[in-house]
């Protein structure tokens, strides 16, 4: 049971957030030139109703799209957003960077590693991705990691970087204990 509720999860995420994400800009562009104003979903203040409809939204939308309907009636909306020219780009930039975050992390992020940034003396744990392309090391003469450093407390966002493999420190942390450090501002070492 906990298995499929976190499949389901995921997979809701991997939906909802590129779509909202997308909705939100989209949103934000609206009410910048228009200056709308959002209407309130209850009548009076409901403590803590909005995470609770937020969570179970994701969770079904994640039931709805790991069924063979569900991923169909998901491709056809990703075809129909496919043909409008804002859209398509900032929800497709998005739902790269979802999937590569929510689903498979362990494989995207292959390990977590210490490098010296951004100066000598002061590290900063950085997920490796990946490694340079061979032009890339014939242009350089040295082998670089691609890496991703994460900001706190959103590691979403962050920046990539491809350092030479010399620099680099291993760390015996699995990627998954290092996104909980990150997360939490380094509050969560043990």
């Amino acid at each position: 049971m906990k298995k499929h509720l976190r499949k389901y999860f995921i997979s809701g995420l991997v939906v909802v957030v590129p779509v909202s994400l997308t909705m939100y800009i989209l949103w934000a562009i609206i009410k910048f030139t228009d200056r709308l104003y959002p209407s309130s979903f209850f009548p009076i203040y409901v403590p803590g109703a909005g995470i609770i409809i937020t969570f179970f939204t994701i969770l079904l939308v994640g039931l709805i799209t790991t069924n063979f309907l569900g991923k169909k009636l998901l491709a056809m909306g990703e075809r129909i957003i496919a043909y409008v020219p804002l859209v398509k780009e900032i929800y497709l930039s998005i739902k790269q960077i979802a999937e590569a975050i929510f689903t498979h992390r362990d494989k995207n992020f292959r390990r977590a590693v210490l490098i010296e940034y951004p100066r000598k003396g002061i590290f900063t744990m950085v997920f490796v991705t990946g490694v340079s392309q061979a032009s890339i090391r014939e242009k350089t003469g040295k082998k670089l990691l691609n890496v991703f450093v994460p900001t706190t407390p959103n590691p979403t966002s962050g920046f990539f970087l491809m350092v030479p493999e010399d620099d680099v420190i291993e760390l015996d942390m699995s990627p998954d204990e290092a996104f909980k450090l990150i997360i939490s501002g380094g509050m969560a070492s043990r």
